[in-house]
């Protein structure tokens, strides 16, 4: 890895948006650590084989792991830390779901991006991005419809876990809650729109307009400003 050239943080890099955004980041000449849940596991993403890329493992939901990782970034200035997080699950309505179940999604999809951040937030240079990856589905404003009720609401508590946390940050860095579009991915289904390229171009584009401005935004891919 060079020296002199920025380096993006992806954790969750191992598939689907995650992948795509280690794949941007390293066509635009960044460093990229990426993360994986278990050693070895993505092959499309040690397929990337370059200088440029270090590949790192940790299951964000084991908080032990957050701060091994913690320990081996030791020394890196980070100007992107984006935490790529989410499961789904379509069982509907609420009163359905399970406890196990619940719990599940919240821990994954709001609790853990969180810790990370609060691990690694003092690798981020006072110029860097944290971001974490959201969803448009987490507008309670736009929730005309219903559907998808506890992966709506795991990441409606993540953009209020990062509100929180941007008020203890005092406004230092640029935060985003990002929807990415509705993309072809394992979650998204095949039916989506977007191709993930499409997505994770968009979403660069928009991390990069918002570079070195202080304060929390919920923004699209195509940097659409989104009603909490």
């Amino acid at each position: 890895m060079s020296n002199n050239t920025k380096t993006a943080v992806i954790v969750g890099a191992s598939r689907g948006l995650g992948l795509g955004l280690a794949k941007e980041y390293l066509a635009r000449g960044w460093n990229v650590i990426a993360t994986e849940r278990a050693a070895g596991s993505s092959a499309a993403l040690h397929a990337l084989a370059t200088p440029a890329l270090r590949i790192e493992t940790i299951d964000i939901n084991v908080p032990e792991q957050t701060t091994a990782l913690k320990a081996r970034l030791s020394g890196v200035s980070i100007d992107l830390l984006f935490v790529n997080a989410g499961v789904i699950d379509d069982v509907e309505p609420v009163a359905n779901v399970s406890t196990d179940e619940f719990t599940r999604l919240m821990v994954t999809n709001a609790l853990s991006p969180l810790r990370v951040i609060e691990s690694l937030d003092d690798l981020v240079l006072p110029a860097g991005t944290i971001a974490v990856m959201s969803s448009g589905l987490a507008s309670v404003t736009n929730n005309t419809v219903g559907g998808y009720d506890v992966y709506r609401a795991s990441k409606a508590a993540l953009n209020t876990l990062m509100r929180s946390y941007a008020v203890r940050a005092g406004g230092k860095r640029s935060l985003i809650a990002m929807a990415p579009g509705h993309v072809r991915t394992d979650m998204g289904g095949d039916s989506a729109p977007l191709d993930v390229a499409t997505s994770t171009r968009g979403m660069a584009d928009t991390i990069a307009t918002h570079a070195g401005k202080p304060g929390l935004q919920f923004l699209s891919y195509q940097n659409a400003v989104l009603p909490w």
